[in-house]
Formats: structure tokens, sequence, C-alpha cells
């Protein structure tokens, strides 16, 4: 702007504001409120989205976790923790700390002195593990004192079943490993090593325990006892330990340091976690809550910037009738241009400064989800990169916008094109003239589709924008919000793509193969089954579990891309696992199985991998995107058969039942299934529902979100579009009082804005409704393939129409009331200024 212009665009500001303030505060509310919903929404996106690194890195976490000993007598090992295992593992290359825990082999005790038999894990923090690294979180009460022999803290699973709560005594049994009859299984009538009186301190998580699959769930319940008790048990009352390692330089010396273990020779370190696995896990169960609140303020961003624009495109035709009295008196082009652009570009810039206002009011509800009540430093944040980069585009773009509408409402252009330009009468008006439709309805089919001249030139566009706005909206996020609702509630589409798993032993235990086909090829109610092993192989290199089942299995996880596993030579993985590895369908893989065997095998496809396994085992099952399905054939016997099962057989069997199967019934046919091949050697076998991975149990708890975000949304796009309507029909008090004047009664007058507020919602409707559709799918589609489900988008066809006819019936309730004030204003006021 030039300093010319400046000083009258000035003048004119100061001279104007009184009159138009009204607009410049509208102008200032909705960009800070709207715009700030939409910096705070892509603030609290990241928050969410980084909430668990920054949780993990607070707990200080670990590299790599092993087993470094188990109580084995009859091996000449009396007690389940080796410092030497430990001493050796702390000087291997790479290795920053090493932390243990060992599991006790300890009980709750009845007030008559007899042990209640807990089932999960008792762990004794030997040296500081769970106490300042891997730190565990407390939820309720505090921290034991690590000094303390007396204290403890527990997950609130525990409590809850004991009913116990910080400030809770409880006595607790230590049993000598010599003196059991079986390891970690006192006699009924064995005296404690040691009884002590515990206090109950604190309820607490680990920190790889904010999202969990199914199978590892009951792995997150635990005891946690102080190192110094710890300390006095550890050559006595051991079942077995773990060490957790940091490394020099993190994960990647994670490859080297398992090198480094092999060369111990030591069966227990055999099984190595990557805790980083676990992490990336969690952060994809996240990732959906991320995603939707990122979506939803570029969404709110995007109206931000539509209906801004219109109300500055507004503002700027108000003064038009005096920017011709301004050329007229001799201003020139850029006088005129810059007429009003000073209050505008004002009410940008502090509604941008109170949009960021907002965002920052905003903060403290993030991040929201599972990591929410354990984040380290909820409370007010900046996010400089959102603040800042959102006041810019707001800024930025709506300046742009401004200068724009200035520039084209240039008195000089006008005239220019209300010269060049014919008026277009409207096609649908002349045809329904012609088809002898009544002419309330031909008269406001004119109104809607032409929008007039001159300072009564009615918004039409923008309201046809808004109404495509808002059905689009709507539709966009009913069809990804149904189509989640069915993710959640359909197994096949997350990789359980069978009705039970007969399990045996957790996952360990060998289920008699011959029996079990017998068996179940006699029930009439199973469709097919398929017998699958468990283990963990090195795939180039990298550590992936492994299913294990025959070529052309009758029952598998679902495929993605390719084909199924047909021969030896073929290996099926998960999406995210091919992409660790590189690799691309139709490449090859070397498979290296224990020290000595390895095999090349050719990827023929991608599975959505089933969460199924041995539970707790960390990177040891697969789960949504990470594995491999290979052929049985190629797996060591040793690896079929972990514990010494006999007879030999699977460790699982899916079984997919008939459509027209009974549910009921045919569960207890399994259950009896399941009883006839339990043997003392397999440690049961179970019918197992449905096992869910971390991904599916938390978007359960967000499968409405979408909806509400998009139902904030929709509505803020009705209330623009109830404004415009308004406006459009205030626009046209001067077209109804003529018609007021030539005979229209009230009746007539209200059929006709009922008739033009119907084009223009209808006209969005035909457009918003597909285009949201398209949307939806198009969204769903890319988030199924981000989270490696089967892409199935759901559109509700029934809700769609509901929504259709329901805009069309708020679009007349929005116009009935200025319709009624229009059919009763005196038309001597409306003419007497012409």
């Amino acid at each position: 702007m030039s300093r010319q212009a400046a000083s009258p665009a000035w003048y004119r500001f100061r001279a104007t504001f009184s009159r138009r303030r009204g607009g410049y505060l509208a102008l200032v509310l909705f960009v800070g409120l709207v715009g700030g919903l939409a910096m705070g929404a892509i603030a609290t996106a990241r928050r969410t989205q980084s909430s668990y690194p920054a949780f993990l890195a607070s707990t200080n976490p670990s590299d790599l976790s092993l087993g470094t000993g188990n109580y084995d007598p009859d091996h000449g090992a009396p007690t389940g923790y080796d410092p030497v295992i430990v001493d050796a593992i702390r000087r291997l290359p790479h290795v920053k700390h090493v932390e243990s825990f060992a599991e006790l082999d300890a009980y709750p005790l009845n007030p008559d002195g007899s042990w209640i038999n807990l089932s999960v894990p008792v762990l004794g923090s030997v040296d500081g593990l769970y106490f300042d690294q891997d730190r565990i979180t407390v939820t309720k009460g505090r921290m034991a004192n690590p000094e303390r022999t007396d204290e403890i803290v527990m997950s609130a699973d525990i409590a809850e079943h004991f009913r116990l709560h910080p400030g809770s005594i409880i006595p607790w049994g230590f049993y000598d490993n010599a003196e059991n009859p079986e390891p970690g299984i006192p006699a009924p009538t064995q005296r404690p090593h040691l009884r002590i009186d515990l206090h109950v301190v604190g309820i607490a998580v680990f920190n790889n325990s904010v999202v969990a699959d199914d199978i590892d769930s009951g792995h997150s319940m635990f005891v946690l006892f102080t190192p110094a008790l710890t300390r006095q048990l550890t050559e006595c009352c051991t079942q077995n330990s773990n060490s957790s390692l940091q490394l020099d330089h993190g994960t990647r010396d994670v490859a080297a340091v398992e090198a480094s273990l092999e060369s111990l020779h030591s069966g227990s370190t055999a099984h190595a976690d990557i805790p980083s696995i676990g992490a990336a896990k969690t952060e994809r169960a996240i990732k959906p809550e991320s995603i939707a609140l990122g979506v939803f303020g570029l969404i709110a961003a995007l109206a931000t910037l539509l209906i801004a624009g219109q109300l500055i495109g507004r503002l700027l035709r108000s003064g038009a009738d005096e920017l011709t009295v301004l050329r007229a008196l001799g201003s020139t082009p850029a006088m005129a241009a810059a007429d009003g652009l000073v209050g505008i570009i004002g009410a940008i810039v502090a509604g941008s400064l109170l949009a960021a206002g907002v965002a920052i009011a905003l903060s403290p509800l993030a991040p929201i989800g599972p990591v929410r009540p354990l984040y380290p430093t909820r409370g007010i944040a900046f996010d400089w990169t959102v603040l800042g980069g959102g006041i810019f585009v707001l800024v930025g773009a709506l300046s742009a916008v401004g200068v724009l509408f200035a520039f084209r409402n240039a008195p000089h252009r006008v005239a220019r094109r209300s010269r060049s330009v014919r008026p277009r009468r409207s096609v649908a008006a002349r045809t329904a003239a012609a088809a002898g439709l009544p002419v309330p309805v031909v008269t406001g089919l004119l109104f809607g589709l032409e929008p007039g001249g001159g300072r009564n030139r009615v918004p039409m566009r923008s309201a046809i924008l808004g109404a495509t706005l808002a059905l689009g909206v709507a539709i966009t996020t009913l069809t990804f919000g149904t189509s989640l609702h069915a993710l959640v509630s359909r197994p096949p589409l997350y990789g359980w793509n069978w009705t039970y798993e007969l399990g045996g032993g957790g996952g360990v235990g060998a289920i008699p193969e011959e029996k079990s086909g017998a068996l179940l090829d006699a029930d009439h109610d199973v469709a097919a089954w398929s017998s699958i092993y468990f283990a963990s192989y090195q795939l180039d290199g990298q550590k992936v579990p492994v299913l294990g089942s025959r070529p052309n299995a009758k029952v598998g996880p679902p495929i993605l891309s390719g084909h199924a596993l047909e021969s030896a030579h073929e290996v099926v993985l998960g999406a995210i696992t091919l992409a660790h590895l590189h690799k691309h369908v139709g490449d090859t893989v070397r498979v290296t199985m224990g020290s000595t065997t390895s095999t090349e095998l050719r990827v023929v496809g991608t599975a959505t991998m089933p969460t199924i396994g041995v539970g707790g085992s960390g990177s040891g099952h697969p789960t949504m995107g990470e594995g491999a399905l290979l052929s049985d054939e190629l797996m060591p016997e040793a690896d079929k058969d972990l514990v010494g099962n006999v007879p030999t057989g699977p460790e699982a069997i899916l079984v997919r039942l008939k459509p027209s199967a009974d549910n009921a019934s045919s569960r207890r046919a399994l259950d009896k299934i399941a009883a006839d091949l339990t043997l003392p050697s397999n440690y049961g076998v179970e019918v197992i529902s449905v096992q869910r991975p971390a991904e599916i149990i938390n978007y359960r708890s967000m499968t409405t979100t979408p909806l509400y975000l998009g139902a904030v949304l929709a509505a803020g796009a009705v209330a623009a579009l109830a404004l415009t309507l308004m406006a459009s029909v205030r626009r046209r008090r001067h077209d109804l009082a003529l018609l007021k004047t030539l005979g229209f009664t009230r009746a007539q007058l209200r059929a006709v804005v009922a008739c033009q507020s119907t084009i223009a919602v209808g006209i969005g409707t035909v457009i918003g409704v597909p285009l949201g559709i398209f949307a939806g799918r198009m969204l769903w589609d890319l988030f199924a393939n981000e989270i490696h489900a089967v892409p199935r988008p759901i559109v509700p066809t029934a809700t769609v129409a509901l929504i259709a006819v329901g805009a069309l019936l708020v679009a007349n309730l929005v116009a009935a009331i200025p319709a009624r004030t229009a059919a009763n204003t005196s038309t001597t006021l409306l003419l007497r200024a012409d």
C-alpha cells in the first residue's frame, strides 16, 4: 500500500470504525475461535502422537531385555538368579548398564498361614530395575522406598482382586526352592523361609503396559518388592530372572549385542526382547486418535479460511456504494482498493493472535488417549511450530483474500464487469415457468439461482458452498466412523480369520495331532481347521515372530496382497515386517532357524497378521502388520516342542465354524474336545476366543470420536449456512416487498423463501453427499492401509439418506424466521429509499 493511499485509508478507517466495528468484531471472533480450535486440534494431535515416546523417555527405558536364569535343580541350578551370567552380560561390548529382577517364590498368606495361589509375576528388583531403570509409574499412592524391606507396590488388577489400597497391610510368605516338591509350588504345609507384613504404598503400571494385546494383558499384572528385600532372597527363593540392558547407541547396538549373547552359550539368554518394538506398536495404537484430531484441525482450518473469506467479502461489499462516490470525487484506484483494508487486516491480525491464545488455552486437554493419565508434563504447552505456522497461514492467507476482494471490488473494475457481462436468466426457472409450476415456486427458483446485482446482491454461491461443506463433512465423518466401528467389531478385518483357537499350554504345549484331527473332523459344526506352531527366527538378520503352518492350509490370516502360502519355499509377511526388511512381494529373504539351519524363501504375499502366540513375550508373537507365515516343514523339531511334550503336535489349532452353527452349542462341543486333548504334559488345552491387538483395543475406546468431531464441524458448518441463508433472505427483502406490493400473500412469500433455501441446500446435497462418501472411503482406505487391516469401508446408505433429508428440513426451518419477518415487514419502509 503506497503512502498516498495509506493516509486516506487510515482516515476512512477512523471515520467508519463505529459503523463497521460489528463486522470487524465478528471477523475477529470467528478467526480467533474457529481458527484457535483448528490450531488447538493440530497441536493436540502432535502432542498425542508424541505422548508415548515422551512418557517412555521419562522412565529411563531399556534397549534390550532377556532371561538370565531359571530354577532347575535337575541341572545344578538351585536358584533362578545367576549373578555370574549378569556380570558376563555387563562386560559385553556396547552394554552401558544392566539391571535385573528376580521372580520370587512368594505368595500372600491367609490368616491361618496357608498360601494363596496368585498366578501373576511376583517380582523383586535386584539392583534398582523398575525403580530407576524402566521406572514404573505410580498412579495412586507413592513409590516404595528401595531401602526398605516392608514396602510393596502392585498393579491395579491385583489391588482390586484383594481389595487393597495404599495403606493396606498384607502378610507375605517367601519359600525356599530346596524345600519345594515341585519348582515354584510350595507344599500345603510348608513353612515360609521368610514371613513379613508388607505395606502397600502404591498402585503402578509398567512403562510397556499402556496399551497391550489381549494375550499380553494378563502379563501387565505384577507385584514388586524392593531391592532391599530381594537381595536377601536371591540365593534361596527365586524361580527365574530377567535382565534389562541399556546400550551405548540405543537400538542401533541391538544386533551386535544379540550376536555377543550367543557367545555366552547360555540357553537362558536365547530369547531376547526389544522394547522399542513394543514402543512402536503402542505408537501405532495411538495413531488413529492423533490422525482424527489432525484431520479435524485441517478441516476446521479450511472452514476458517472459507467462511472468514466470505465475511471479508461481505465487509468490503458493504462499502461498495461509498467507493463509487469516492471514485467520483477523484480517488485513485489504489485509494479505492485500500479503503476498508486497514480495519480488515487489523481484524485478521487480532483474530489470529486470539486463535493462538485459544490454542494455548486448549493445550491442557492434550494429550488424549491411554497415555494421558501417565503423561509426565500435563498442563499449558506452547507448540511454537503450530502457533507460529497457524498465525502465519491465517494472517497471510486471509490478508491475501482481503487484497484480492478489494482489487476486484474497485469501482472501475465493477463497472467494467457489469458492462461486459450480460445478465443470464436461470434455465431451471424458465423451464419451471414453461411447465406451469406455481408462481411462488418459479420465483423461489429464480431467487435461489440468480444472485441479482448491486447492493442487494445475494450470496447464493456462499450458501451452496456452505451446504456442500456441511453435508460433505458430515458424510465423510459418518463413513469413517462407521468403517471404524465395523473394524473393531469384525475380527476377520484385523487378522482373526477364524472362530476359535484351541491353544495348548499358553502356546508351548503340544496338542495330540492325530486325536485332535479325528475329533474336529467328526464335529459337524466345524467348517475347517488348521494346525500352527509358534517360533521366532531371523529374517535377513532381523528377529521376526513366526507362524508355522502347512501350505494351502484351509484356515489362515487374511491376505492383503499376493497370495497365500502354497509351498515350503514361500513365506507370507506382515506389511510392517516387509517394510522393515526393505523387501517387496516377489523378493527373497533368508530365514535363519537357530545357529545352523537357514534357507532362502520367496515372499509371495502380505497378510493382516493375527495377534496370537505366547503372551507376554514382547516381540515373541505376531500382531497386526508384524510377523511371518512359513511352512512348518521347515521348522526344526526342537522348535516344535520346546518343553518335551509327549505325544508331540501343534501348539494351536485354528477352528472356523460353519455360518449356520449355533455358537453356544458349538462352543460346548469344542470345550469337550479341549478337555479330551488335555494331558499333564501339555499344561492343558483351552478354547480361546478372539484375541484383539492393542490397536483394536484402543480403537474401541474412540469409535465415537470421529463422529463427535464431525458433529462439531458439521454444526459449525450448519451455523455458517444458517447465517448465510438468513443474509440471503434479508438481501431479498427489497424483492419480497415488491412481490408483496404486486399481491403476493404471506403464505406465497414464505413459499418463495422456502424454495430459495431448498435450492441452495439441494444443490449442496447433490454435490456434498457423493463428495463426502468419496472422501470418507478414501480416508478409510488410507487409514486401513496404514494400520495394515483389511481395507473395507462401510457406507451407511440409510443414514446418509436421512442426513440428506434432514438437511433440507433444517434449511426450511432456518429460513422460516427471516421468511416470517419479510412477510410481516411494511412495504412502505422497504421501498421508501427508491
